[in-house]
C-alpha cells in the first residue's frame, strides 16, 4: 500500500505546505504497523528509518524534517537552527523556506500555523498537559507574526468520545481560564470526556487568530488509518509537518 497522508484543508498562501500522514504504506509490522515515524516506542531504528525516507520520497519533501523529542512541555524550537541530537521541544516553528516543522501525536493534537503573509508557520504538539501549560500561545508568539493575521489547522487527534479525564485535568483548565468549562462533559463513571478540540479552539479564539480550521477527525475509532496510544497502548506514532516554499 502506497503512503497516503491529509492535506490540509484551509487557506494558507500558495508558499506554505503541510501534511498529516496516516498510518499505511511502511515497512514497520506488528503494533507499529506499517507507518511509525518515531524512534522512542520500541519499533526497530531501521524500519522507522526506512519508513522516513519512503515519506521523504513520496511527499518530495525539501529537507529532512526536524524531528523534536516531545516532553508535553512548551518549549519552541526554531526549525533553521541546527542540532546534532533531536531538539527538546513541543513546537517548533521557521520563517525561512524548506524547514520542516514536524510533530508525532497518537492521540494528541497536532495544530499547523501559519501567518497570511507567507512569512512563518510553527506546528505545536498539544496534549492536554501542552495545552493546559500553554503551547500554542507560545507557538504563536515564537512565529512573531501579528496573531490577527495568523490561521490554525487542526491535525489528527482523539475524539471526545473517548477521551476521558479525571478531575485533575479539568481543574488545570478551569484555573487557566474558566472558558474551558463547555468543553467537558461528566459521564456515568463520575469522570469526565474532555473535547481536545474545543479546549485548542478556546485558546485559538482568545489569542485572536484570523480563522481556525479541521479538528473533525476521529483517532481512537479509526484504526485502519490512525496509531492511537489509548487504543493500543504499543503503536506508532504518525507526523505532521508544515514549511514554508521558495516564493514564485
Amino acid at each position: 500500500m502506497s503512503i497516503r497522508w491529509i492535506t490540509p484543508q484551509w487557506p494558507a498562501p500558495a508558499n506554505v505546505k503541510a501534511l498529516a500522514t496516516l498510518r499505511s504504506g511502511g515497512v514497520s509490522v506488528g503494533p507499529y504497523a506499517s507507518l511509525n515515524l518515531a524512534t522512542h516506542v520500541g519499533d526497530r531504528r531501521e524500519n522507522v528509518d526506512r519508513n522516513r525516507a519512503l515519506l521523504r520520497d513520496a511527499a518530495r519533501l525539501p529537507s529532512e524534517p526536524v524531528w523534536l523529542e516531545q516532553v508535553h512541555g512548551v518549549a519552541v524550537w526554531d526549525a533553521a537552527c541546527a542540532s546534532a541530537e533531536p531538539p527538546v521541544a513541543d513546537a517548533a516553528i521557521a520563517r525561512v523556506p524548506n524547514c520542516i516543522c514536524t510533530i508525532m501525536t497518537a492521540d494528541c493534537l497536532p495544530v499547523v500555523f501559519c501567518d497570511l503573509d507567507g512569512g512563518a508557520v510553527g506546528a505545536a504538539h498539544a496534549g492536554w498537559r501542552g495545552l493546559a501549560g500553554g503551547v500554542l500561545e507560545a507557538t504563536v508568539e515564537a512565529m512573531e507574526s501579528v496573531p490577527s493575521r495568523v490561521i490554525a489547522w487542526l491535525g489528527p487527534a482523539i475524539e471526545h468520545s473517548a477521551f476521558e479525564v479525571g478531575e485533575e485535568v479539568r481543574e488545570q483548565f478551569l484555573s487557566r481560564s474558566a472558558a474551558h468549562e463547555p468543553a467537558f462533559v461528566r459521564n456515568e463513571r463520575n469522570r469526565w470526556q474532555a473535547d481536545i478540540y474545543r479546549l485548542a479552539r478556546i485558546e485559538l479564539v482568545r489569542l485572536g487568530l484570523a480563522g481556525v480550521y479541521g479538528g473533525d477527525f476521529n483517532v481512537f475509532g479509526e484504526s485502519e488509518r490512525f496509531f492511537s496510544y489509548r487504543r493500543e497502548k504499543q503503536t506508532g506514532r504518525m507526523a505532521t509537518m508544515v514549511w514554508l516554499t521558495d516564493r514564485a
